[in-house]
């Protein structure tokens, strides 16, 4: 499995808060939160409904067009400004968040998430007619395609296309993107993919995707996955036409089925595009496609944009950004500001950061409960920029943006965020050992610096010794990936790569995936829990599934493995020239799919 988020600069460290998220399955910033400092703000009740009771929907929910937006007009040029180019747009090199924003304007899969006026989600068919069918509990998945699918050039778009763009992710040169399908596809899910099949262009197809005509989609995978549907809504299984694949070069001028083609594409500077008269509104549930055209700007700060934003003068007033947030020294401004927060945007983002256990050193579950306990996790939200920056106070594995999410406090860290040290007193007395040794690494940053004497001041007060182990940000995670790395505590994040449990907790804590180099970073081995996992993944019903995973949430938290952060935040600006900018609680930034801008 792997796993990348925006959030993390290239896995290494976490930048601005709720800036960067990840359009799936994810490691969190190199050891620890924003490198900000500024206000916060008292917890509060925390629900996102929007994805957690997310709903499967039928044939006629996935019909297009879009339904209408009160008062949206058609036209105009929106603008974005942003910090990166995009670094991947073939959409089997796409993972990470921002990618995947923008690929949704020109890139179109199986199937996709209906954004609804009410602000719930439903996973709908998007070149499918419906979400796909299954009669062996999720091993044999068929697809029908939608009548007048075409890609920019006119031509039509065929199950052919579809299970080329399947083999296509076995190729050599597609490394970036996620791998769950290529690994069901083949015969013998143990062993690596791309040794059982090496992808299209030596003429070979994939015997495991059948396509018995041009509307016809059957995918035989090697086990049951009943959310295989939710899986086909990433954006790496997006569709690529064989005719036009210009394989490593197919990154920068990915060929458009979606409502806009792109034009022009300067690397690091801007990216441009226009509308794509062949794709069919009628056949689309979920892009809008108002604006004639889309201009996008790079290399710019939060600082920057957050300043732009509030002048709001001149192209800013139509322009928005799928991920720089408020920046944090500007979050009192912003919020002091009236007319600024008529358009600004506050949402939670899928992650969830917190602190893994080393479970092979930490062997005694009562001093991993005093470390959740004593932990000043109110402190290090202060220091990180406050909750609007840094997030809400975590207390479970899962984001509550995961299905079936269930809210619980084993610990009591929402009644004592600042860490308890007399509860965690009595906890490391009935181990045995009233003054244990915890070797803490963690990112050597002016900010991790501040908050690593927050943690050692409150640990010490409880009763820990504590030796503190700065790494090097470059290398954090090939540091704590080592399943023989010497250290007892060290930070880390995870967001689901679509939201139900199956990827927010297996990756992370199925003790048959403990490897140098894997995402079980507390080496958690529980046969109880390895056994759970494989009956969740097996239950096709969404809700049962989704109370399987809470329950494993829990025994997860009963071992204490971890030590829940955050629920991360976005805080985020637009222009005033623009309607119909939200919060998406998929990828945890602004989304582009509803946005008109305003007529003079």
């Amino acid at each position: 499995m792997r796993s990348h988020s925006r959030r993390i600069a290239s896995m290494t460290a976490v930048l601005a808060a709720g800036a960067l998220a990840l359009a799936g399955c994810a490691k969190g910033g190199g050891g620890g939160a924003p490198e900000t400092a500024g206000a916060s703000s008292s917890q509060q009740p925390l629900e996102n409904k929007a994805v957690s009771t997310i709903t499967v929907g039928t044939a006629e929910d996935s019909k297009g067009p879009a339904p209408e937006i009160p008062g949206a007009t058609s036209g105009g040029t929106v603008n974005m400004l942003d910090r990166d180019d995009f670094s991947h747009l073939d959409p089997g090199r796409v993972y990470m968040n921002y990618n995947a924003s923008v690929s949704e304007l020109f890139t179109r899969t199986l199937t996709n998430y209906k954004r609804n006026a009410d602000g719930t989600l439903t996973l709908v068919g998007d070149l499918a007619t419906d979400t796909g069918t299954t009669t062996d509990d999720g091993k044999t998945w068929t697809f029908t395609l939608k009548d007048g699918l075409k890609w920019e050039d006119g031509s039509p778009i065929t199950s052919a296309d579809i299970k080329y763009s399947f083999e296509r992710l076995f190729a050599e040169f597609i490394t970036e993107g996620p791998t769950y399908a290529q690994q069901w596809l083949v015969p013998d899910p143990d062993k690596p993919f791309r040794d059982q099949y090496k992808g299209p262009y030596d003429g070979k197809g994939l015997d495991t995707i059948e396509t018995p005509d041009d509307k016809t989609v059957v995918l035989h995978l090697n086990g049951a996955h009943p959310d295989f549907n939710f899986t086909l809504a990433m954006t790496g299984y997006g569709a690529v036409p064989k005719a036009h694949d210009t394989k490593q070069k197919y990154d920068k001028q990915p060929f458009s089925s979606g409502p806009y083609k792109i034009v022009s594409h300067i690397t690091d500077k801007s990216l441009d595009l226009e509308r794509n008269p062949n794709w069919d509104a009628g056949t689309d549930p979920i892009r809008h496609a108002y604006p004639d055209k889309w201009h996008m700007e790079f290399g710019y700060q939060s600082q920057q944009t957050t300043e732009r934003f509030l002048a709001d003068n001149g192209k800013d007033k139509q322009a928005f950004t799928f991920h720089n947030p408020v920046a944090a020294e500007r979050v009192q401004e912003v919020l002091g500001n009236a007319e600024a927060m008529q358009r600004s945007l506050q949402g939670l983002t899928p992650f969830t950061t917190f602190y893994n256990i080393n479970t092979k050193r930490v062997t005694d579950v009562n001093v991993r409960k005093a470390l959740i306990t004593a932990w000043p996790n109110k402190q290090i939200q202060q220091l990180a920029g406050g909750e609007i920056n840094a997030g809400k106070v975590a207390t479970t594995v899962m984001s509550p943006t995961v299905m079936g999410y269930e809210p619980f406090d084993l610990y009591g860290k929402l009644d004592k965020p600042e860490g308890d040290p007399e509860a965690a007193k009595k906890l490391l007395a009935e181990s045995g050992d009233p003054n244990p040794t915890i070797v803490y690494a963690y990112n050597q940053t002016p900010t991790q610096e501040k908050i690593t004497v927050a943690i050692k001041d409150a640990l010490t007060k409880a009763g820990f010794k504590v030796v503190a182990k700065p790494l090097n940000p470059a290398t954090f995670y090939d540091a704590i990936g080592l399943v023989d790395n010497k250290y007892d505590v060290y930070w880390g994040g995870w967001a689901a790569d679509w939201p139900t449990g199956s990827t927010a907790i297996q990756p992370v804590f199925d003790g048959r995936q403990i490897a140098d180099g894997a995402t079980n970073w507390t080496h958690l081995n529980v046969p109880e829990i390895n056994e759970a996992i494989d009956k969740a993944n097996a239950i096709a019903d969404a809700d049962e599934a989704g109370k399987a995973w809470a329950a494993i949430d829990r025994q997860i938290m009963e071992q204490a493995a971890i030590i829940p952060e955050f629920y991360q935040t976005y805080f985020g600006l637009y222009g005033s020239g623009l309607g119909g900018v939200r919060f998406d609680p998929i990828w945890g930034e602004q989304s582009p799919l509803d946005i008109w801008v305003k007529q003079p």
